[in-house]
């Protein structure tokens, strides 16, 4: 909380509790609608099912990887209860545009910073700037801590309900292990005291924690490493061909964190058509084992928000109490689904090796101007 600069933080079990519990906090339940992109890790969008409600998807931006914010308004119905912004790849989603559209329409915004702690929108850090903030902690991200997840928010409303829903032994009632919250106001959380509503238990590991407390007083200088490193890498790349970075404009005041998930924009038309997938081919080749083509697959298209029955009621839940059906098939959000032509995998590097980062822009170089000979 300290270090994010909010009254309110929870910690869970890991980010898809975190995600879960912001959605019920927000009042999703049965019937209801949320707005996710669509490239994006699943727990962004699943958690709405299991309370009843569907995922209107909406598409991307080709530069930044992130909702795009031309494309939420109008998927906005009378059942919208939140709009969930992922911070892909570590850069920061357009938060202006996309809080001015909820605020018109009384819609609650759920920042996703599973990929982009500590990241700067404008000089704000991400998850701070919406209603609430869930982000994963997972042994993978670039704040690692094991298996764990967090919630923020600058609303005690928030936080209770998140308190609420799956931390039963926080909300007054006596207990052995953990001072109950005082603080909680609301009666109506207060008469369930003793078991949670949700009928989750999202407490974080204690290991965890434990490791948390360290990894976060180094965050900060790891952070500062890992964007002298990958800035140097896209700078040794300006101007080539068929390759561009994925990152804000400097003068933004907005950054990447961690830069968690690094992704390069790949641009075919430079490269005389060449595909992305034979791009990737051919850096592999140079021995950039991580490079491949596209990022998570576009959700729109699983069959999970199609057909899946999950309370068994005879029908797709995506359509069990809505009042319409946002299912989207092929060929409705055109951005999401070329993106496996469109992005490419770059080196994740963590510390700032100026020789080693040669090497890897020198292969990137080399295979975009030998687009020719490749096609």
């Amino acid at each position: 909380a300290a270090w994010l600069g909010v009254p309110h933080t929870l910690a869970c079990c890991n980010g898809t509790a975190a995600l879960l519990a912001a959605m019920w906090a927000c009042g999703v339940g049965a019937g209801d609608e949320i707005i996710c992109p669509s490239v994006t890790y699943w727990a962004s969008a699943a958690p709405a099912l299991s309370l009843g409600a569907a995922v209107n998807f909406a598409d991307i931006e080709p530069h930044s990887l992130c909702i795009d914010p031309r494309d939420i308004e109008q998927r906005i119905g009378r059942r919208t209860k939140a709009i969930v912004v992922v911070h892909y790849a570590g850069y920061p989603a357009d938060m202006d545009p996309i809080m001015a559209v909820a605020r018109r329409h009384g819609v609650k915004v759920i920042e996703d910073v599973s990929h982009a702690q500590g990241s700067l929108y404008k000089g704000r850090r991400v998850g701070t700037i919406g209603d609430i903030g869930a982000m994963s902690l997972m042994s993978g991200k670039s704040l690692a801590i094991g298996e764990a997840g967090m919630m923020v928010t600058n609303n005690r409303e928030l936080y209770e309900r998140c308190v609420a829903y799956g931390h039963y032994e926080r909300t007054g009632a006596p207990s052995n292990y953990n001072p109950p919250d005082q603080q909680i106001t609301d009666s109506s959380l207060r008469q369930f005291s003793g078991i949670p509503l949700g009928g989750f238990k999202h407490r974080m590991h204690q290991l965890s924690s434990a490791m948390g407390r360290v990894q976060l007083r180094h965050y900060p200088a790891r952070i500062a490493e890992i964007q002298r490193a990958m800035n140097r890498f896209w700078d040794l790349l300006e101007g080539v061909p068929g390759i561009k970075a994925h990152r804000p404009a400097k003068e933004s005041g907005s950054t990447m964190g961690g830069w968690y998930f690094a992704r390069g924009l790949y641009r075919a038309e430079e490269l005389g058509g060449l595909p992305c997938a034979k791009f990737a081919e051919a850096l592999r080749a140079e021995g950039v084992a991580f490079a491949t083509p596209g990022a998570n697959y576009p959700l729109h298209t699983h069959n999970v928000f199609h057909y899946a029955d999950l309370f068994g009621t005879g029908k797709p839940t995506m359509i069990s109490w809505t009042e319409r059906d946002v299912r989207q098939g092929p060929g409705t959000l055109p951005v999401a689904e070329h993106s496996a032509q469109t992005i490419v995998g770059v080196p994740w590097f963590k510390h700032d090796r100026p020789a080693v980062i040669e090497e890897y822009a020198a292969a990137y170089r080399k295979v975009a101007l030998q687009a020719a000979k490749l096609a």
